[in-house]
């Protein structure tokens, strides 16, 4: 696998992994009796950590990763199996 397709695989799983993290991160403002702003949505966050939520974007997309990459090298997926031309 050439580094740039390596690369790409892995941005792809860091752009998924925010599905897998953001719903963990979710203490509503009506839960904290924070007064809400006008306009604000009742189930919004109470506070966001931006820097942790990408750490734990980066954690999750490099276990992914590496476990895809192991069995890319094992030869458990197979790129022509995959894209139906075997």
């Amino acid at each position: 696998m050439k580094w740039t397709s390596a690369l790409a695989i892995y941005l792809l799983f860091w752009a998924f992994s925010a599905f897998f993290v953001l719903p963990f991160h979710g203490r509503k403002a009506e839960d904290d009796a924070v007064p809400l702003v006008k306009g604000q949505e009742p189930g919004a966050p109470a506070t966001v950590r931006p820097l942790r939520i990408l750490i734990q974007m980066t954690i999750v997309a490099t276990i992914s990763f590496l476990i895809y990459y192991v069995a890319y090298v094992r030869g458990w997926v197979d790129p022509d199996v995959l894209s139906g031309r075997a």
